[in-house]
């Protein structure tokens, strides 16, 4: 497993903060994060198994908690005892699945972040991710590829960034994985539900939900249902950056972000 340790630029015992990203499953998902995030926390990016093009397949009944098992095999590598969490759709997933694990376990979630995520699958997701999933077993990777950037992205951002996002996939192209391993990852994903055992686990863990008014790929209101039925914690529903926010208006969002571990006594 690939990860990788930005050490807080302004000091040595910061608190740490794993960084976990959606169906990509890549670490650089987040590099317009690690300048603002590093300056306040030891950050842990990682590689999801199953997501490059030398992966090997991963098993006919893979399933969330498998993904959140990663985080906590790298955790108890690293010997993090203590951490914040933020997760992007299914990253934010992995972390409410992780928070699960982590009841007979040593080891605490301070926080959650959940971005663009959801108690359950949308019905317009659903059908997103059926087009997405006919595109790549129909179509071809290519085709599913080109494709994406719709459902990430602001048209108008689309339009004026578009030769960045054709060499962003020409990459992507080039490391695709598996298809079987994206059709597992995309199951599992889509079987999830909050469960009463979720909503326990993460009782005492600082939660932060972010959503975004524009998200074409999972409608605003699943953020609502997610604050509703976790019961606690803070939303923050931004007017526009769709899913991709982390990427299409980094600065605000890295801003919400810190924001909040203030609010939370993190940072002072």
């Amino acid at each position: 497993m690939k990860y990788y340790i930005y050490p807080c630029s302004s000091q040595e015992d910061a608190p740490y903060l794993i960084l976990s990203s959606g169906l990509g499953g890549h670490a650089s998902f987040w590099s317009p994060q690690l300048e603002s995030l590093s300056a306040h926390f030891n950050v842990v990016t990682y590689d999801q198994e199953g997501c490059h093009q030398d992966s090997a397949l991963l098993p006919a009944h893979y399933h969330m908690c498998d993904m959140a098992n990663q985080v906590l095999h790298l955790l108890e590598h690293l010997q993090i005892y203590e951490f914040h969490m933020i997760g992007h759709a299914l990253g934010g997933i992995i972390g409410m699945e992780l928070a699960k694990q982590l009841k007979s376990s040593s080891i605490t979630m301070l926080s959650l972040t959940l971005i663009n995520a959801w108690d359950e699958l949308d019905a317009h997701t659903q059908k997103c991710f059926d087009a997405r999933i006919a595109l790549l077993a129909s179509a071809g990777t290519e085709a599913y590829v080109r494709a994406q950037a719709l459902f990430l992205y602001p048209p108008v951002w689309i339009s004026q960034n578009h030769s960045h996002i054709k060499s962003t996939e020409d990459i992507q192209l080039q490391s695709f994985p598996p298809k079987t391993n994206v059709f597992a990852r995309l199951k599992a994903l889509m079987h999830f539900q909050l469960q009463t055992e979720h909503v326990q686990a993460l009782q005492d863990t600082a939660i932060h939900i972010v959503a975004n008014q524009d998200d074409f790929l999972v409608p605003v209101h699943k953020s609502q249902d997610l604050f509703t039925k976790l019961g606690h914690g803070q939303l923050c529903i931004l007017p526009s950056g769709a899913h991709a926010s982390t990427v299409t208006e980094s600065q605000p969002l890295n801003q919400t972000f810190i924001q909040f571990f203030y609010s939370i006594k993190v940072l002072s």
